[in-house]
């Protein structure tokens, strides 16, 4: 090709398709939302949407139904609001789960629904191959030469019926992973290339599922086997096979260069619709680009710029705003579409609710070689191209070995009720069946359908038992899943009378274009009213001390229909540092919403609705009743969106406006300092930055937490090496500098006026908060310096970031994304040397995580009052004890470890109502290294504390010694004749004046399990947070750790229910019962 000059205007041909494919499984985006991305793709210069949810009612499961006249309205609406802002609206549809390509029947059904779509005003039509079975049933094997050859034959019938409009094809094969034996060698491939017709084009993902870089070699490949160039579907921002996982990172791995070799690129986003501002922006400047920047522009390695660090500890690694017009970078285009994204955060809209990914929370064992994934995954299938052939002709197709795989999978999938496991799974009966939940959002955006009816979309695997090589092509992987659901053999069909309805208007085709069509469906719609059952907004579950409801609420499951899909789904596949600024802005206050927004997702209720469809006066549109008994649960709040996009430039006005000086408002937070700026979506892209990627403020964290941890030992006292404690200190404090940073983000986030794009936000900034809240406790408690010397041979994780090979093998882009699980939160949460991890709240509260920090003697009284508050087996125990006596609960419980063994004590604070001053950043020059104090006077109030002793026994022996004969003399035996004391008081008394003959934990427990642990924290409202708990667990369990512990028990009465489950789902197991009433809980780390 003829390279162009960085300022000649763009090459790029007028006929390249760029745009959005909405092509992902979860909930689909709304109308509104549509009609709004329809006015950014004009804004930005691109011209095309694939309408393709998968969990779309019609686009898929249902895909033999025509719309109802309220459907066909809402699609015909979006059509037209497409084509008005010059848009080509795209219509694809799903067929492949369960169609007969050898069936005229079924054909003309096919043909029946897109020429119903195409009297809607739709011009550009694709059919979906990507999610299913490469097998054929009999009847087609007797009249198809191939698989290739049946969806050819299909495809072409189709297009040629519609009058050759533009057409696009998904294959089944659909990357070069996926591909049988190869790209070149692959018969489906060939098959399609040469069958096809010429006019239709085809859709490719590139080298993965996932591709983190599109080659010149890649692409020059298919299009010689395919005898046409491809359509990219980009899934490089898809995230709907990781629920803790969001991209904001800019469009890159391909250069501006691959685009005369392509017919197109459609992106395939988050499932976020807000979110996708930043990759479809910067795709949009990429197609208006004809360059990359030069190679020494581009960003090194990290290792490199940790070399050149600066001053300021960080390192600059952005573009120089010199480039020419046409000359694409990705940190640059970041940037500028930072600039471009802002302004929407102050546009009001009103709270949608959480996105609800297509992933049950079900707990299900590891399978051999496959990490624990979700059930969806963006374009992939869960199969291979056959079972006979996919090893042969490897020679090309990189292997990984089963062994590293397995560990991965471990790593991954490990939960503090589901330990690591090296060997075995569970037979595959275990397994529970995925529900496959679905969406009508043509009419509305708030209901999702789950109709247990349709199939779940996952083949049986072969049993545990099958013997694996040590090393296997990594074509052959299949992906990852939760559930595996066993059809019977004999499955009925349960919607007789819907196949007959299709097959008696299938029969006579002239009943489409009579006059009474429309008539009859409307006289039809009348009696078959749909009921619509909402599931009640989650109710807070009363949380106290043993009786902690973290979980999800169970959804209601009404019985349905099957109708079309009765197959069995084959798979769900898809298809730099800035240096922080020399002073901070004024202190954050806390916003109102962030506790109580009125206008807050999941808090209210809706009462039970009865929906109508209604009618159209346009006599001349196909449409059909919706008659299935189906039943929706609500799983989100009415849409109220506000429909504002001011009128902009495009991304390379920007570009040039950003270059005049024209830029947002960068640091300032606006004139009160709550409002989010520039640097704020800096660092929230670079926490959720890209598949293969970390941003530069991500991997910030990420090293130096590591440092810390294992440098350690610099902060006991060393007067010889004064330089490394003062090297400690400094980065400790950067580290703390950039936790309040993530704070203030999600607060500024919280105060935002759109809504809907916090709440859609929210949940990944929340997690990414609560790691860096318990990573900041770890980090101020090895700052106490109450630790051996040899404590870095116990912090060191098997499988972290800094595992050698983990971070290799994640940037390398050799394994699909889900291999690594979590992303940067997941990533920094395996830093710290306890295993599992903590269980996923309903939907993240609305408030701030709590706050972790060492226990210190002014927490005295605070610690006493929460024993105090919930002794009575979760509850106050104040009536109990007589006024002079209040001390005994807390004097035999807790204020034993609070003398004897303060070190290894930890609390959770609520600062919410704190005003924190920002302070400046803490490598610049004169930083004493010291925190800043609240400015508004309010202190963070205790809610709950955690206290362990290194070893049961010798704690025993020093409560003899040191702490016993002090209670006996507070206590004397006297009091026991007092007649106004309970049975508990007497106990307490009792307790320390025979401690000496008391039971302990046998052998048993403390050989496995050493150390002792006592944890309380108060129910709700006073602990805001439900996974406080487990954090402040999981705190003190580092701390146990690095003194070398890795067991601990719990001591509680046979009668304490609640503190039994408060325990129970912290990991801890029953291990013993004591012959006194004692239960002994234990938990290995």
């Amino acid at each position: 090709m003829t390279e162009s000059s960085p300022d000649e205007p763009s090459s790029n041909r007028k006929d390249f398709i760029c745009g959005v494919v909405e092509g992902f499984y979860g909930r689909p985006w709304t109308t509104e939302q549509r009609k709004d991305l329809f006015q950014k793709l004009k804004k930005w210069g691109m011209d095309m949407y694939v309408y393709a949810p998968k969990d779309d009612y019609k686009h898929r499961a249902y895909w033999r139904e025509l719309y109802t006249v309220e459907e066909a309205e809402h699609l015909t609406s979006l059509i037209s609001a497409a084509k008005s802002q010059g848009i080509i609206f795209c219509y694809a549809l799903s067929p492949g789960l369960d169609i007969t390509y050898s069936s005229q029947k079924e054909i003309t059904t096919l043909k029946r629904k897109l020429e119903q779509v195409s009297q809607f005003g739709c011009t550009c039509f694709a059919l979906l191959f990507d999610d299913i079975e490469p097998e054929m049933s009999e009847a087609d094997k007797q009249i198809f030469q191939s698989f290739a050859h049946a969806q050819v034959s299909v495809t072409n019938e189709i297009h040629q019926h519609l009058g050759c409009p533009r057409f696009l094809l998904c294959p089944t094969q659909y990357c070069s992973t996926r591909a049988v034996p190869t790209v070149n060698s692959s018969e489906y491939l060939n098959t399609l290339g040469t069958k096809l017709s010429q006019q239709i084009d085809i859709m490719w993902t590139g080298p993965k599922v996932i591709s983190k870089t599109l080659t010149t070699e890649c692409i020059e490949e298919i299009t010689q086997v395919l005898r046409r160039p491809p359509v990219i579907w980009d899934n490089l921002h898809a995230n709907d096979y990781d629920q803790k996982r969001i991209f904001l990172g800019p469009y890159c791995g391909r250069s501006p260069e691959l685009i005369p070799l392509l017919r197109g690129v459609l992106t395939n986003p988050n499932c976020e619709y807000n979110a996708n501002m930043i990759p479809i922006w910067t795709l949009a400047h990429w197609a208006s680009c004809s360059l990359d920047a030069p190679a020494h522009m581009e960003a090194v390695s990290w290792d490199i710029k940790l070399e050149r660090e600066s001053e300021q500890g960080v390192c600059d690694d952005e573009a120089p705003l010199t480039l020419g017009k046409h000359v694409y970078h990705h940190r640059q285009a970041l940037r500028h579409a930072i600039n471009e994204w802002l302004p929407e955060f102050s546009i009001p809209k009103t709270a949608q609710g959480p996105i609800i990914k297509a992933q049950p929370s079900v707990t299900v064992p590891p399978v051999p070689i496959i990490p624990i994934m979700p059930s969806v995954n963006t374009c992939m299938s869960l199969v291979t191209g056959t079972s006979s052939t996919c090893t042969t002709s490897t020679a090309n197709i990189p292997t990984v070995h089963t062994s590293q795989l397995q560990a991965l999978a471990d790593v991954c999938s490990a939960a503090p009720d589901r330990p690591i496991l090296s060997t075995g799974i569970s037979p595959i009966e275990t397994f529970n069946p995925v529900s496959n939940p679905v969406m009508n959002s043509l009419v509305s955006p708030t209901k999702v359908i789950l109709n247990e009816s349709i199939p779940n979309p996952i083949i049986p695997m072969a049993s545990s038992n099958i013997s694996l090589p040590s090393e296997i092509p990594v074509s052959t992987l299949p992906v990852p899943i939760l559930g595996i659901k066993v059809l019977e053999d004999n499955m009925e069909k349960s919607d007789q009378s819907m196949s007959e309805k299709i097959d008696e208007t299938i029969s006579n085709d002239s009943v489409l274009e009579g006059t009474s069509f429309l008539e009859d469906m409307k006289k039809d719609k009348e009696d078959d009213t749909i009921i619509v059952d909402d599931v009640d907004a989650p109710i807070e579950e009363q949380q106290r001390n043993g009786d902690m409801s973290i979980g999800d609420t169970p959804q209601t499951l009404s019985p349905n229909r099957s109708s079309a899909a009765e197959a069995v789904e084959a798979g769900l596949e898809p298809l730099d540092v800035d240096p922080p600024p020399a002073a901070a802005g004024p202190g954050d206050p806390v916003d109102p919403s962030d506790s109580e927004n009125p206008v807050d997702a999941a808090d209210t209720t809706d009462p039970d609705v009865i929906m109508n469809d209604g009618t159209s006066e346009n006599g001349s549109m196909q449409v059909e009743p919706s008659n299935s008994p189906l039943s929706t649960d609500m799983m989100v709040e009415p849409v109220d969106p506000v429909d504002v996009v001011d009128d902009g430039a495009s991304p390379r006005e920007a570009v040039e406006a950003v270059e005049a000086g024209e830029a947002g408002e960068g640091e300032t937070g606006g004139e009160d300092g709550s409002s989010l700026c520039a640097e704020d979506l800096v660092l929230l892209c670079d926490a959720f930055y890209l598949p293969f990627e970390h941003g530069s403020r991500g991997l910030r964290l990420l090293h130096d937490f590591h440092w810390l941890a294992c440098h350690a030992a610099s902060v006991l006292p060393r007067p010889n090496k004064p330089h490394e404690t003062s090297e400690w200190m400094r980065r400790r404090a950067r580290f703390a500098w950039w936790t309040r940073r993530a704070r203030r983000l999600a607060r500024r986030l919280a105060a935002a006026a759109n809504r809907e794009l916090h709440a859609e936000l929210q949940p990944y900034v929340w997690e990414l908060c609560a790691v860096l809240a318990l990573l900041e406790g770890f980090v101020r408690w090895l700052e106490l310096g109450k630790f051996p010397p040899n404590i870095a041979t116990y912090t060191q994780g098997t499988y972290t970031w800094f595992s050698k090979g983990w971070r290799a093998a994640f940037e390398s882009g050799a394994q699909e994304p889900w291999v690594f699980r979590g992303g940067l939160a997941a990533d920094l949460r395996r830093l710290l040397p306890v295993d599992g991890a903590a269980p996923d709240p309903p939907r993240a509260p609305p408030a701030l995580p709590l706050a972790l920090r060492p226990y210190a003697a002014a927490d005295e009284r605070a610690v006493c009052a929460i024993c105090h508050k919930t002794c009575r087996d979760g509850s106050d125990c104040s009536d109990l004890f007589p006024s002079d006596l209040q001390t005994l609960p807390a004097d035999r419980l807790v204020v034993p470890f609070l003398t004897l063994t303060p070190e290894l004590c930890m609390v959770i604070e609520d600062d919410q109502e704190c005003t924190l001053r920002y302070c400046d950043d803490p490598d610049s020059e004169g930083s004493d290294h010291k925190l800043e104090d609240r400015i508004n006077g309010t202190k963070p109030e205790i809610v709950g504390y955690a206290c362990a002793a290194l070893n049961s026994k010798e704690f025993y022996k020093r409560q003899e010694i040191a702490w016993i004969p002090e209670m006996c003399n507070k206590y004397p035996e006297s009091l026991m004749e007092r007649e106004d004391l309970s049975q508990a008081a007497k106990d307490c008394i009792w307790h320390f004046h025979q401690f000496s003959r008391l039971e302990r934990a046998p052998e048993s427990v403390t050989r496995a399990h050493p150390a002792l642990l006592t944890c309380c924290v108060l129910p709700p409202p006073a602990c805001r947070d439900p996974l406080a708990p487990a954090r402040l667990l999981t705190c003190l369990l580092a701390a146990l750790r690095a003194h070398g512990a890795n067991g601990v028990h719990a001591c509680i009465n046979a009668t304490d229910h609640y503190l039994h489950q408060f325990y129970s789902k912290l990991g801890f197991v029953e291990v013993h019962r004591g012959g006194a009433g004692r239960v002994y809980l234990a938990r290995s780390f």
